[in-house]
């Protein structure tokens, strides 16, 4: 048991970074001429029966937020404000905040499965990332242990 909450964590990182060699790239801004009026993006915002697609922005942006508010968040502070924009707790999954050997965990990863797609983020040491992936075998998000979300 000990090792697979170990391994849950390492999986998922390496599941994440070589997921991340195909995510979009960042692009340049585009530049702005007095014909062409720069546009804003709209402000992100929770779709209620949304893809995974739909909900990323909203995803990525309130979990920026629980960072820039606690470096350190922890996996309640995560789900509670998931769950405060509109996101199911009972589609989460979360990470232990403690390692078996009680000390605090390097990275804490969040999951939302909306319909067979997952948005999942991680904090760790290098900051913030997320992507969407496919649910594992099991039709979790997440492999390995994870932290009951009874709160």
């Amino acid at each position: 048991m000990r090792s697979s909450r170990l391994f849950a964590p390492v999986a998922l990182v390496a599941a994440l970074a070589l997921a991340g060699c195909s995510s979009e790239e960042a692009q340049p801004p585009a530049e702005t001429t007095a014909a062409a009026a720069p546009t804003q993006a709209a402000p992100a915002a929770f779709v209620p029966g949304g893809t995974a697609s739909d909900n990323k922005p909203i995803f990525d942006e309130t979990n920026l937020q629980t960072i820039a508010t606690n470096g350190s968040a922890s996996s309640v502070e995560f789900v509670d404000a998931l769950a405060g924009i509109g996101f199911d707790k009972a589609a989460m999954e979360v990470t232990f905040d403690r390692t078996n050997v009680d000390l605090e965990a390097d990275y804490i990863i969040v999951s939302v499965k909306i319909g067979e797609e997952c948005l999942v983020g991680q904090r760790g040491p290098r900051g913030y990332t997320s992507d969407i992936v496919s649910p594992v075998s099991t039709g979790k998000c997440l492999i390995g242990l994870t932290q009951p979300i009874t709160w």
